[in-house]
């Protein structure tokens, strides 16, 4: 089972998973050109993806889906509340509504041979999931748009072989920046975006011996760089209360707008 970020970042997000027999993308956040040209980087075009699920209806993650689904008409899985929304929103254009396939949290589904489970996220979306992937004794997740974590989002992210997950700002560079303050609050708020800080901890929470990528994603363009979330997040890794240290894991950044290399597990 492979994973490639073919962009991650607040202005635009699209990740590959797949496997010999099945190939998904998670999130069609920006253009199809970008989509395609992320595909070619691991050989790969649009005719070969075989289904789209989104995480939830913001435009960093759908604003290419109209687009690249007129062109390769794959279905498009979400929970019904997000197929929705996306429905709702103009700027996408005509998507044949037989495309749409709803989802339930916390309910496997297949797609060839990989096993699809969604779980509940917070954030302020109509109804936003993160994605874990099964592959016989394989695990894969991708955990954005979090806000915050608790118990549940711990359980679910246990016994990951790899995951992605959000490290969306540095709270000073936040709090010092020009963004207007409701926007800093809705940021930092439980429905808004994970800081590098708690990105650590969730990751110290669960770690395991047999977690061997972690990549850093989501990053935001005004508020945070990719070295301080790579250091602040091995910090946290160093100092937490856990018997591990950071480089016990290959750590990566998601790049902002070009792919960043394939994990296989």
């Amino acid at each position: 089972m492979q994973l490639c970020p073919i962009a991650s970042g607040s202005s635009g997000n699209c990740i590959y998973v797949g496997s010999k027999n099945v190939h998904l993308l998670v999130d069609a956040g920006i253009s199809k050109k970008r989509v395609e040209a992320g595909l070619d980087y691991i050989g790969l075009s649009g005719n070969d993806i075989d289904a789209i699920l989104i995480t939830h209806e913001h435009g960093d993650h759908i604003q290419g889906l109209g687009v690249f689904i007129r062109k390769y008409p794959v279905p498009i899985y979400g929970t019904v509340k997000t197929l929705e929304a996306i429905q709702r929103t103009s700027s996408l254009g005509y998507i044949p509504p037989e495309l749409f396939i709803d989802i339930k949290p916390d309910e496997e589904f297949e797609l060839g041979d990989i096993t699809v489970n969604a779980m509940r996220t917070s954030h302020d979306a109509v109804d936003p999931v993160a994605y874990r992937f099964f592959m016989k004794d394989k695990k894969m997740a991708i955990a954005t748009d979090l806000g915050t974590y608790d118990d549940y989002v711990v359980d679910c992210l246990k016994g990951m072989d790899a995951i992605l997950i959000e490290a969306n700002h540095d709270i000073k560079m936040l709090e010092t920046g020009p963004y207007p303050y409701p926007l800093k609050r809705r940021i930092m708020s439980d429905d808004g975006h994970l800081s590098n800080e708690m990105a650590g901890r969730l990751i110290c929470d669960i770690a395991h011996d047999g977690l061997k990528a972690i990549v850093l994603g989501h990053l935001s363009k005004e508020n945070n760089y990719p070295d301080l979330a790579y250091e602040t997040v091995r910090m946290e890794i160093e100092m937490g209360d856990n018997p591990y240290h950071a480089d016990d894991f290959e750590l990566t950044v998601a790049k902002r707008s070009e792919p960043t290399g394939i994990i296989e597990i």
